[in-house]
């Protein structure tokens, strides 16, 4: 018989449990790692938002008014007289590498939202209406 009598062999049975339980473990390594983590973008964009928001909300009126957002919304001509420095003063609070639309009962200002992306938003009401901010990645 020469060396094939004392070779052993493995019964088929235990092979397939092997591939088996390496099956099972590479399945549950897979659930247990989980995915790609989730596109926490929109939640990011829309603190970015609150943020801008609330640092508007909270600032002085430039001329008259009990906030600057209030102002901002008093009537159409002090929308008109104060949309430069409202657009200025968004584009400083936010980082640079984010875009912004802020939009007033009298106008908006920023940039045009191009369509399909993520977009971060916060609204703040004033006496003279609510002043939307939205912003998305550049």
């Amino acid at each position: 018989m020469g060396d094939r009598g004392r070779r052993g062999q493995l019964s088929l049975s235990v092979v397939e449990a092997g591939v088996g339980a390496i099956l099972i473990l590479a399945v549950a390594m897979g659930f247990a790692l989980g995915g790609p983590p989730p596109d926490d973008r929109r939640a990011q964009l829309d603190a970015y938002a609150a943020d801008a928001a609330t640092v508007l909300a909270g600032e002085p009126p430039r001329h008259r008014g009990a906030t600057r957002l209030a102002e901002v919304v008093r009537t159409r001509a002090a929308f008109d007289r104060e949309r430069a420095a409202l657009e200025r003063r968004v584009a400083r609070i936010l980082p640079d590498n984010l875009l912004f639309r802020v939009t007033t009962p009298y106008g908006s200002v920023g940039f045009r939202k191009p369509a399909g992306i993520a977009v971060g938003s916060a609204t703040v009401t004033t006496g003279g209406g609510d002043v939307r901010i939205r912003v998305w990645y550049a």
